[in-house]
């Protein structure tokens, strides 16, 4: 893909799914890439794709949620590579509950790593993206960022924040002329881990609802979400929207209006297994 060769750019969360996906097809298109995730495992079989297609990497063992370390990470990278062009804060966990079942702490989490890993990344390495004079933040919301379903408060909350966040910082760097350009990713269902790695509140039969998820929901692959991603970059999109089934629902919650809700939660209540 044309317009990165040579960028340095940063992707958290890139030991599986999209981040690694990510990772990859940055390689290939000629950029400097520093992956990180707090998976070691994930992240060395990433470091080990970008090494054997000759791609420059630096890789790091990272808990986005740890604020002073993002900070000494953004200036290693920037220390290592000369400069950094690029952060894609991507890493994300899920979490199935209704509220009146949720405990706090489980909320507090997907916030901690889900909103405040995205404002970490976003606030430690925009000096570097404005010092390069040509700069790119990218966050990874969700389709969930758009509209709300039952079982997903925590999760919700925290996408709907990362494209707040991102959309009020795509106004201030257009208002300042700084030269960062700004997008917020929402991507559908994707064939990743994240329904099998998420974690649920009791009572949650969680193995029939990541199959269903797996079986029905998904639809995109990472490497192709990947690749619909960068050319959403290139192209210096505000919005960019993952997965026919993205583009479908975002149209439909426009067109609806606040009865989505409605209507969602009457065709959830038909066709998706129970949350609790």
């Amino acid at each position: 893909m044309q317009g990165f060769a040579g960028k340095v750019a940063v992707v958290t969360g890139a030991g599986s799914g999209i981040g690694q996906a990510l990772a990859i097809e940055l390689g290939r298109s000629g950029a400097h890439v520093a992956i990180s995730d707090i998976d070691a495992e994930g992240l060395a079989a990433t470091e080990d794709r970008l090494k054997a297609i000759g791609a420059q990497v630096k890789t790091d063992r990272l808990n986005v949620t740890e604020r002073e370390a993002f900070e000494v990470y953004a200036d290693a990278v920037a220390e290592h590579f000369g400069k950094v062009n690029q952060i894609y804060n991507n890493a994300g966990i899920a979490y199935v509950g209704d509220v009146e079942v949720t405990p706090f702490k489980d909320i507090e989490r997907v916030i901690d790593v889900d909103f405040w890993g995205v404002v970490n990344g976003t606030k430690a390495f925009l000096p570097h993206l404005i010092a390069s004079g040509d700069g790119h933040v990218i966050n990874v919301s969700s389709l969930f960022g758009i509209f709300s379903v039952p079982g997903q408060a925590a999760y919700n909350s925290a996408k709907f924040a990362v494209r707040g966040f991102t959309e009020s910082l795509y106004q201030e760097m257009a208002i300042s002329g700084q030269p960062v350009a700004v997008t917020s990713v929402h991507p559908g269902g994707i064939k990743t881990a994240i329904m099998r790695n998420s974690t649920a509140a009791d009572g949650v039969d969680r193995e029939n609802l990541t199959t269903f998820f797996d079986k029905r929901l998904t639809m995109t692959t990472p490497e192709k979400a990947a690749k619909e991603i960068l050319d959403g970059v290139r192209k210096k999109k505000a919005r960019v929207l993952v997965g026919p089934d993205a583009k479908v629902l975002d149209f439909l919650v426009r067109l609806s209006g606040a009865r989505y809700q409605t209507l969602f939660s009457s065709a959830i209540s038909r066709f998706l297994p129970p949350v609790h």
